[in-house]
Formats: structure tokens, C-alpha cells, sequence
């Protein structure tokens, strides 16, 4: 048996999940979860399904076969092997949490990604990652050598095969080029919950306006800095009391953990783009255990 998971991204109308849910078990498959979305202000409809292949076809058949109702629905529709790591490049610079966080969530299973290699404009994290048994690429970025070293990079992530690239609090903006060829294909992390202390020392200034709240956005990367459409979101509470490293410490915690949430939403296929915005499907109950295995 195989298990497959089916992304569905179509205008909203009557009749598509009847017709898909007869072609599944037409098709031998049974239906482990499903989960949908009508957005009545776009007029879109988005949809994934985990089935079971009972009579064991491959992704290319049921693809195949599913191409008539894909194109009667308009859909963007694919099948995405359950048993099939995706590639995964990170970029880092000289903050190494959010880094060290993944590469301990990949060692212990509950990251499955297949980590191809990392990519920093800095020598810090070598060892480390070299200690992981992953190559390390250290691409030295400046303004006078920018294009060339993102044809570096990208001839590393089309030589791995990559097809995810996660900014790790990686401290260089990344060219409109890039992000246009990499759309829907790039993971950042930003240190706030809300976009409004920017800048090289973003606690700082939160500690001098007296905040209450401070957390982290993950979102995908747009030619517009920090304003990509948002994937997942995260806050800790903070007090009077405490100081600016206080507020650094805490900071770290929650950006691993809302990188990492983003990370596993996007390789599980739960995040679908809509305009400028995202439906991110949760993870069912009882369900994260087998997508950490998946």
C-alpha cells in the first residue's frame, strides 16, 4: 500500500469534492483525512486529502488519471508521495538558534526533511554542520559581489535538487530575481510578531517602548522585505521586569519554534497561497505523529 497526500487549488463551484471522492475510491484508495476551505471573498477553493492506495499505483498514474477532473475544475491538483523527503537547503548567518533547533528536530525524526546542505555568508557554524554529515557552503556576500554569489547559490540548490530554501535568520536580502524564481519556495523567519520595530536591534527597541507581548512571524519570501504572505505566528509574554537580554533569550525560543511549525506545515503540503495571504490546513489530532514519520 501507498500513501499519498492530494493538494486541490481550484475556483469554488458545486460538485468537486463529490466527483474527487468518487475517483479516489474508484481508484482503490481510502480516505485517511480530509480537509477544505471555500474562501467566498476570492472565490477559490482549496482542499487536501491523505489516502491510502489499497492497490498500490504510483503518484504518475493517479495523476494521470485524475488529469480529466483537474482540467474540467480548473484545478492546480497534484499527488504528493507521503514517503517522499523533501530537500531542504538552509541559509544562516551568525545567529545560529534557529540553525541548531533544526538540525536537532531533523536528527530526531521529528523534522523529516532531507537537509542537502547549508549555506552561510559566514565560517561560524561549519563544524557543526560538517559534524552533522551535511555540506557546508560558505558564500561570502558583499555589494560589489551579490549576483555572483546567488548564482552560487543557486547552482547549489539545482544541483541538490533542493526544493525548499529555509532562511534561518540568514542576514542578507535576497534579490528580486531570486525570489521571483524561488516563488512559494522560501521560508524566512521574522523576529516579530507584528512588523513594527525593525532594524538591526529589534528587542531593544521593544524594551524601550514597554511591549507586553513579543513573538515571531514565519511567512514565504517576496521582492517586498518582510511582507510575504504569512505562514505561522507565535507570541511570548513579557513584563516590566525584565530586561533586554531577557527579551533576546525569549525571542530565540519562539522564533525556532514558529520556523520549525512553518517548516513541517509546508513539507506536509498543509499551506496553500491565496493572493497574498495563506490557508494553512492544521495537523489533524492524531495525525503529527505519522507526518513526523511521513
Amino acid at each position: 500500500m501507498h500513501k499519498f497526500t492530494l493538494t486541490v487549488a481550484c475556483p469554488s463551484t458545486r460538485g468537486i469534492v463529490a466527483e474527487t471522492a468518487q475517483f479516489l475510491a474508484d481508484q482503490g484508495c481510502s480516505l485517511n483525512d480530509a480537509q477544505q476551505f471555500d474562501d467566498a471573498e476570492t472565490g477559490q477553493f482549496f482542499m487536501r486529502i491523505s489516502v491510502t492506495s489499497e492497490q498500490a499505483q504510483d503518484r504518475d498514474a493517479l495523476e494521470a488519471h485524475f488529469a480529466p477532473i483537474a482540467e474540467k475544475f480548473q484545478m492546480q491538483a497534484c499527488f504528493h508521495d507521503a514517503g517522499t523527503r523533501m530537500k531542504v537547503i538552509i541559509m544562516v548567518s551568525r545567529f545560529g538558534h534557529c540553525l541548531n533547533d533544526l538540525l536537532y528536530r531533523w536528527r530526531i525524526g521529528a523534522l523529516p526533511i532531507d537537509i542537502v546542505g547549508v549555506i552561510s555568508n559566514h565560517m561560524d557554524y561549519q563544524k557543526v554542520v560538517v559534524n552533522h554529515d551535511i555540506p557546508f557552503h560558505c558564500i561570502k556576500v558583499t555589494k560589489e559581489n551579490k549576483p555572483q554569489a546567488e548564482a552560487q547559490q543557486m547552482a547549489i540548490v539545482e544541483e541538490t535538487g533542493a526544493e525548499l530554501i529555509v532562511l534561518a535568520r540568514y542576514m542578507q536580502v535576497l534579490s528580486d530575481e531570486m525570489c521571483q524564481k524561488m516563488s512559494g519556495r522560501i521560508i524566512n523567519i521574522h523576529h516579530s510578531f507584528l512588523p513594527s520595530f525593525k532594524g538591526a536591534n529589534p528587542y531593544k527597541q521593544a524594551y524601550e517602548r514597554g511591549v507586553k507581548l513579543i513573538g515571531a512571524t514565519s511567512h514565504y519570501v517576496t521582492a517586498d522585505l518582510d511582507e510575504g504572505p504569512i505562514i505561522e505566528q507565535d507570541i511570548v509574554r513579557v513584563s516590566h521586569a525584565q530586561s533586554p537580554s531577557d527579551y533576546v533569550s525569549l525571542g530565540r525560543d519562539v522564533e525556532s519554534l514558529v520556523l520549525s511549525r512553518a517548516i513541517h506545515a509546508h513539507i506536509h503540503h498543509r499551506v496553500f497561497l491565496n493572493g497574498n495571504k495563506t490557508v494553512v490546513f492544521p495537523a489533524s489530532p492524531g495525525s503529527y505523529a505519522s507526518e513526523r514519520m511521513g
